[in-house]
């Protein structure tokens, strides 16, 4: 039977996954959608491209010839970057749907086995979204891999590569609403000639800060009403191109040869040079395209661009050249020439709306592979999944932006700022795309060599301009990327010192066993969940309690959250059940499973759904067991008949006795049978209660460590801890059945 898309999920966004047998009306749908949520920034563009190339130095060669050469430039760049490169190639690199530089990143992990997360199992392989294309390795591949394996140093390299593309995107979100408030409202001062720039300033802040207040509501309230305003928005750029084409300069359509380009260089020299990067800003909010590809479908965002977005935004360079050829003049006096004044700033908010929104994703998905400290996610739409709004992300983008905005005051130190962002952004992009290439598409090394040198010359070159404006303004990303660099590396590292530290004192089962099956002490009624970060063995938060508490629960549950490099987990392949020690003894294992992008923050009852769970695993494991599904042997003495539930009747989930006899009297019975007695022990010891125990982890350097790893570890890593949401709230455990046991462990 073919799923049926929903009207609701059509305005609002769906997984590409979900778009395969979409018709013809809902991709068109989604390409109108995508103008509200996409093409913002892209589109305002024009606002300031011609006023931050012609700054500084070049503004002495305001003539024709120089017009043109940057027009040709703008032309070239737009076409063979955001058409050639994003639409027709780099957008194909979707990890299930989803887009950007940790969908890259995520293909690679998947096929080199470059994983960053601990706690890896070959069954997270075996996951519906974790497809790997074509198994056969080419020679090129298998290098690249054997490379990588044998030098891990590389990959921990690969890994900051990664995150410097990262934080200069979040670089982006803060730039991106100051240049594009900050040029919009100076269209003002067309008709206030006599207004001084801290009035432009003061409005610019005003707008910006109503902006990051109206976060909270979530975007997908306001995509749907956005995207009419960037409609109209190119098509007026478009049609006044038009008309400036038809009244100034009907032959500036010579000015799109490459030869200009050269004549350009040639005429300019280093002026020339170093104003590529204002060029560059013409193809700012191109990665958008990509990083927003996980709510729209790659055929909805291919042909917005290319029948609306890409000839309009053409339009309106063309125009605005022809319209400078006979006003040299009007290059600096006038940012914006057009009578467009409420559109343009509209459609300047609209762009920081969505640079502002992927920069939440981003964190997110920090946060998910382990990246970034734990901050409250809030999910904005309960009928849209993936729109959400971080508080104090929200704060520190809008407090940072407007000091951008205070401090540097002009739309032209910004644009030097926001160029080197950018191109740093779409540099890292390619350089991943051509591993992408060999790794996952298996693509000869002649194609990829050609693609990596073509792309990454034309970037670079733009990036040695950009970083020629470091002391005018492009210091400000590179600062604003090593802070969050820093903070990210030094989270991830002690994570994983935390991680190891509890793989090398877990306790081992032979001590267990030794316990007998009360385990040393009283089994009181009711259900314990320890959380841990081990997918095997006993975490040391348990050896705690058999050390210093006299009674412990009769069933007993280790329950492991993870991460696995994967965009999404389906629902029916969330939970991985296992047994710990002998039958008697009434111990699980249960490892939950989240991809990157998933709400880690389920809106169900997760209580009943990990009772029901593993009742399916009691009830089936004979089963399981005869037919040889995936008997792991995680280590000695430890049965880890691991299997995967599928929930596919959760309209019977037992909650209580009560529902089971209920289920009997009607002849509703799990699975077509009456429960195991040791099914029935579980209902019985939920109704008992449910205590959850949490590991309360300090990380302290060891004395011997240096300076620097002591400053990073017991004052940065223990700040960031102390002020990132606690693992209790992250996984919604109720306080009054709260245990939390207090460790040190050394790094």
């Amino acid at each position: 039977m073919k799923p049926r898309l929903s009207v609701e999920s059509v305005e609002n966004g769906i997984s590409q996954q979900n778009l395969k047998k979409a018709s013809c009306s809902n991709v068109l749908t989604l390409a109108y959608q995508s103008l509200g949520v996409v093409y913002g920034d892209l589109s305002t563009s024009p606002l300031y491209v011609y006023k931050t190339t012609f700054s500084g130095k070049l503004s002495l060669h305001e003539d024709d010839e120089e017009i043109y050469g940057v027009l040709s430039f703008i032309f070239w760049t737009l076409s063979l970057i955001a058409l050639f490169k994003y639409i027709f190639i780099v957008i194909s690199a979707n990890d299930n749907g989803e887009g950007g530089t940790f969908a890259l990143y995520s293909l690679l992990c998947r096929h080199a086995r470059l994983s960053i997360l601990p706690n890896q199992q070959d069954t997270d392989e075996q996951l519906s979204s974790y497809a790997i294309e074509g198994s056969t390795d080419t020679w090129q591949s298998s290098i690249l891999k054997t490379f990588f394996e044998k030098h891990p140093k590389f990959c921990k390299g690969l890994l900051i590569f990664v995150l410097l593309g990262t934080c200069m995107a979040i670089g982006d979100g803060i730039l991106t609403p100051a240049i594009s408030v900050l040029s919009a409202v100076s269209g003002v001062k067309l008709k206030f000639t006599g207004l001084h720039e801290n009035y432009i300033v003061m409005i610019s802040c005003v707008i910006l800060v109503g902006l990051f207040s109206l976060q909270h509501h979530g975007t997908h309230k306001v995509a749907f009403m956005f995207a009419p305003i960037v409609a109209a928005w190119l098509l007026c750029i478009g049609g006044i191109g038009i008309y400036n084409i038809i009244k100034w300069n009907p032959h500036i359509f010579h000015a799109l040869s490459p030869v200009y380009m050269l004549k350009f260089l040639r005429s300019t020299g280093v002026e020339g040079w170093v104003s590529l990067g204002g060029v560059f800003l013409s193809i700012t909010g191109v990665e958008a395209m990509f990083a927003d590809l996980g709510h729209f479908s790659a055929l909805s965002i291919k042909i917005a661009f290319t029948f609306l977005v890409y000839p309009c935004l053409v339009l309106a360079y063309l125009g605005e050249a022809a319209f400078l050829s006979r006003h040299h003049e009007d290059i600096q006096r006038k940012p914006i020439f057009w009578p467009v004044f409420i559109v343009a700033t509209f459609a300047a908010v609209i762009g920081s709306q969505a640079v502002i929104s992927a920069t939440f994703s981003l964190i997110s998905q920090c946060c998910a592979l382990n990246c970034f400290p734990c901050v409250k996610i809030v999910h904005t739409s309960s009928k849209i999944y993936g729109q959400i709004y971080i508080p104090e992300v929200n704060w520190m983008l809008m407090c940072l932006c407007l000091t951008v905005t205070i401090g540097l005051k002009d739309s032209n130190k910004i644009g030097h700022a926001y160029g080197l962002a950018v191109t740093t952004v779409m540099f890292v992009t390619t350089c991943l795309m051509a591993m992408v290439m060999i790794i996952v598409w298996k693509q000869n090394i002649v194609t990829t060599f050609a693609f990596l040198v073509f792309f990454g010359s034309v970037e670079l070159l733009y990036l040695s301009a950009a970083l020629y404006k470091v002391p005018e303004g492009g210091w400000i990303p590179l600062v604003l990327s090593l802070l969050f660099m820093a903070i990210m590396f030094l989270w991830n590292y002690g994570t994983l010192k935390k991680h190891k530290f509890d793989v090398e004192n877990k306790v081992s089962m032979d001590r267990i066993l030794s316990l007998g099956p009360s385990l040393g002490m009283v089994r009181v009624p009711g259900i314990g969940l320890v959380y841990t970060n081990l997918v095997t063995g006993v975490p040391a938060v348990f050896g705690h309690f058999v050390t210093n508490l006299p009674a412990f629960h009769q069933v007993v549950i280790f329950i492991c959250v993870k991460s696995v490099q994967v965009p999404y987990v389906n629902e029916k392949e969330r939970f991985l059940i296992g047994r710990v020690g002998p039958k008697e003894y009434g111990m699980f294992r249960c490892v939950v499973r989240y991809g990157y992008k998933d709400l880690q923050q389920e809106n169900y009852d997760f209580e009943n759904k990990l009772v029901y769970a593993i009742i399916q695993f009691v009830e089936n494991e004979g089963l399981v067991s005869s037919r040889g599904y995936g008997n792991l042997e995680g280590e000695a003495h430890d049965s880890t008949d691991l299997t995967l539930t599928h929930s596919n009747h959760e309209e019977k989930m037992v909650h209580s006795l009560q529902d089971f006899h209920a289920m009997e009297s009607g002849n509703g019975h799990l699975g077509g049978s009456s429960l195991k007695d040791e099914s029935l022990q579980i209902l019985k010891e939920r109704e008992s209660g449910i205590a959850y125990i949490l590991g309360h982890s300090h990380a302290q350097a060891k004395k011997s460590s240096s300076i620097f790893k002591k400053f990073a570890i017991d004052v940065v890593y223990a700040f960031l801890s102390k002020n990132c949401r606690e693992p209790d709230v992250v996984l919604s455990v109720p306080h009054t059945s709260l245990i939390e046991v207090g460790m040190i462990y050394y790094v």
